[in-house]
């Protein structure tokens, strides 16, 4: 039996990359997908379509999760489709690196709000679409919260909060049957990391050394983890955060 039949899941940044994975895979193992994205529509329809061949139902909702007002929506246009909500994936996310002398308000905010507050502000919505059934809460976090590279810090810390925020909400939330893990993926073949190195692969290769296992990640290795979390695999699991990536250590 499929292991997500009758689960309603919610995928914040889902039109490519690992969000886009983690969808398809959730919608092959029976759940109902709200597939989210911020601009690009063809993408999100793309993977609606995805997990509607593989039997499944979706729908994608546009939606800039570090604005309440598009967060509201979006678990408005979820419960109009589907009902109550079992699970969110809180995936969207933006990264930038850059050295400290570029660091200013802007580069921070555009991170933080996005990762940080958009995924608390997320999350306080989606527990009131529970309504007192459960659930389980997968926060996307990264490598980085630990070993954070040079020029990354921002970034870094917007993870490291991510982690925190995890420990912290699965103590708040547990009474109420709901559970908050995060994944922490290591480097991982993305839309994202090809077109941001271009043709410089010194990044990929410095990782890859990193890496017991040889290699960087693939966003289905990643979408595999983010179903055990969902499951009832994972029903005794929560605040914990669950590395992604071959063992590598930065």
């Amino acid at each position: 039996m499929a292991k997500l039949q009758g689960k309603v899941a919610v995928v914040t940044g889902a039109s490519k990359g690992i969000g886009a994975a983690i969808a398809e895979k959730m919608g092959a193992e029976g759940a109902k997908v709200v597939v989210n994205y911020a601009s690009d529509k063809a993408g999100a329809e793309n993977v609606v379509k995805k997990i509607k061949a593989a039997g499944s139902q979706a729908i994608a909702v546009q939606g800039d999760v570090s604005k309440e007002a598009d967060i509201k929506n979006l678990f408005a246009e979820a419960k109009k489709a589907y009902g109550n909500v079992n699970i969110l994936v809180n995936n969207a996310g933006v990264y930038d690196f850059q050295p400290l002398e570029n660091v200013n308000p802007a580069h921070f905010h555009k991170q933080f709000d996005l990762n940080v507050l958009g995924l608390l502000l997320t999350t306080k919505e989606a527990v009131q679409h529970m309504n007192g059934s459960g659930g389980s809460i997968i926060n996307v976090s990264s490598i980085a919260a630990k070993t954070p590279p040079p020029g990354a810090s921002v970034y870094s810390a917007t993870k490291a909060a991510v982690d925190t925020i995890t420990r912290s909400l699965s103590q708040e939330l547990g009474p109420r049957k709901i559970r908050v893990n995060s994944l922490s993926p290591g480097v991982t073949d993305t839309e994202g990391l090809r077109s941001s190195q271009g043709e410089d692969k010194s990044f990929r290769d410095y990782a890859v050394t990193r890496t017991p296992l040889g290699r960087v990640g693939t966003v289905e290795e990643v979408a595999d983890a983010a179903l055990f979390l969902a499951s009832e695999d994972s029903r005794w699991v929560t605040g914990e955060t669950l590395p992604v990536g071959g063992g590598i250590r930065m």
